[in-house]
């Protein structure tokens, strides 16, 4: 199953201030620096955890309705499905009643009776489900350990922007830590 991102998150779970002030910068000059470094620790945080910290809209597509019934929902926490479709053999969309789906919220999965939905016409991505993930719109809705793990993120990319032997710096344990109990693994 793929993943598309189809509207990212409005804002980053750490404000401009909020990061300036946590790396004990009272200039402006780095700005720009300070927001990248925000929006790329949240992405590393993201893909490390598979989760999405901020409301985001995605796109799953599959080939095929999994015989289990049940569709995990990467990147989750799922919050709502808001789109269901199939394509045939033309590749034309017939929308599915959302109703054939019961949102499983706490395993951030959908749950249908396989049986009970049309067959894609296509062979390769022929489903297509849009789905409403994160744990919220603002960065008070974001577990603060995450929040936390981007802080020290940004500190460490901030103060080791300089080249160094091999090309990279190892990741403070720490932000490990952090994001350990919030990974949803794939099995």
């Amino acid at each position: 199953m793929s993943s598309i991102l189809l509207a990212a998150p409005a804002v980053e779970p750490l404000s401009l201030d909020e990061a300036r002030s946590f790396l004990r910068v009272e200039h402006h000059d780095d700005d720009e620096v300070i927001a990248a470094l925000t929006a790329g620790a949240r992405i590393h945080v993201e893909v490390q955890t598979r989760r999405a910290l901020i409301t985001q809209s995605w796109r799953l597509s599959a080939d095929a309705w999994p015989e289990s019934g049940r569709i995990a929902v990467r990147p989750g926490p799922l919050q709502a499905l808001t789109g269901a479709r199939i394509r045939d053999g033309e590749g034309d969309a017939q929308a599915i009643d959302l109703q054939a789906f019961v949102l499983d919220i706490g395993g951030s999965a959908l749950v249908f009776a396989p049986w009970a939905l049309p067959a894609p016409g296509r062979i390769a991505a022929g489903i297509e489900l849009d789905v409403t993930v994160g744990y919220g719109d603002t960065a008070n809705d974001v577990p603060e350990p995450l929040r936390q793990a981007i802080r020290l993120l940004i500190a460490h990319w901030y103060e080791n922007r300089g080249s160094v032997a091999g090309g990279t710096t190892p990741l403070p344990a720490a932000v490990a830590s952090l994001i350990a109990s919030y990974r949803m693994l794939s099995l």
